[in-house]
């Protein structure tokens, strides 16, 4: 797992192709003044989740990297933890395209964010 993620304080609970789910606790550190996760927060457990799952749709050895992401935030995360689901929409060549919805602990969705992730295996 990359450092940023371990860091950040990640988990997964499902890894396949068709789908990786990940969770990341509300801690008072990861907050924002209004009390939620911090925006950042939550776009990095989707990123990382979906970096995954691009991944395990590429071929072996392949690295993913995010080259485009649109976040909606619909509602905070308050308490509990955050519960992502990354899905492929579209696999090509070299790219993917991931939804990823992550949830609260209502199993309210509270952020959707759509990445395209080059997933290339690296030369040498």
């Amino acid at each position: 797992m990359a450092p940023y993620a371990r860091t950040l304080g990640v988990r997964f609970t499902a890894l396949s192709a068709e789908g990786v789910d990940a969770e990341l606790d509300f801690v008072p550190e990861l907050s924002t003044v209004g009390g939620g996760l911090h925006g950042g927060a939550l776009m990095g457990l989707a990123d990382v989740a979906s970096a995954v799952c691009a991944a395990l749709n590429g071929p072996a050895g392949a690295v993913p990297a995010t080259t485009t992401s649109t976040t909606h935030f619909l509602r905070p995360v308050r308490e509990g933890a955050a519960y992502a689901k990354a899905r492929v929409l579209r696999v090509g060549r070299e790219t993917a395209v991931v939804e990823c919805d992550i949830e609260d602990d209502r199993r309210q969705l509270c952020t959707r964010v759509t990445q395209t992730v080059s997933i290339r295996v690296p030369r040498g």
